[in-house]
């Protein structure tokens, strides 16, 4: 039987914590953010606005993966006689506002926007999408 030092137990166990506290570092899941957001559309361009979005219209999706946004969502409900858009996604990436406005700054987006801009209206108070309050999330 071989006889260590009487801190060697210690000094492993602490070398072996410090390995692993290193390796799951680089390991981590970045935290996401998740954002939801509410916006009415013109009721006439309806059927405009659902063929923008069609999964066979590539869009702008390119540039929302470029710019760190996932699982983004649009949802459809008629309230009350108005159509209201509900929109999700999950930002990935590290820095939100730079990414965003390196994404209003890409040609492609402007343009998009320009076509889509005029077909919603945003809610009292607000320029454009009114980002909700999460009261909840299912890990």
């Amino acid at each position: 039987m071989i006889k260590h030092p009487p801190n060697m137990k210690k000094l492993i166990c602490y070398s072996l914590i410090s390995a692993a506290l290193v390796f799951c570092s680089g390991c981590a899941t970045q935290s996401t953010k998740r954002v939801g957001m509410v916006i009415q559309l013109q009721p006439k361009k309806l059927e405009e606005y659902k063929r923008l979005h069609a999964d066979s219209n590539p869009g702008v999706r390119d540039l929302l993966v470029k710019y760190h946004l996932r699982n983004f969502s649009i949802f459809l409900q008629k309230i009350e006689g108005k159509w209201y858009e509900f929109g999700y996604y999950e930002y990935t990436g590290k820095d939100f506002e730079a990414d965003m406005a390196k994404l209003d700054a890409e040609p492609r987006n402007k343009e998009w926007l320009k076509v889509c801009d005029p077909m919603q209206m945003p809610l009292t108070g607000s320029k454009g999408w009114t980002q909700m309050e999460q009261v909840y999330f299912n890990k």
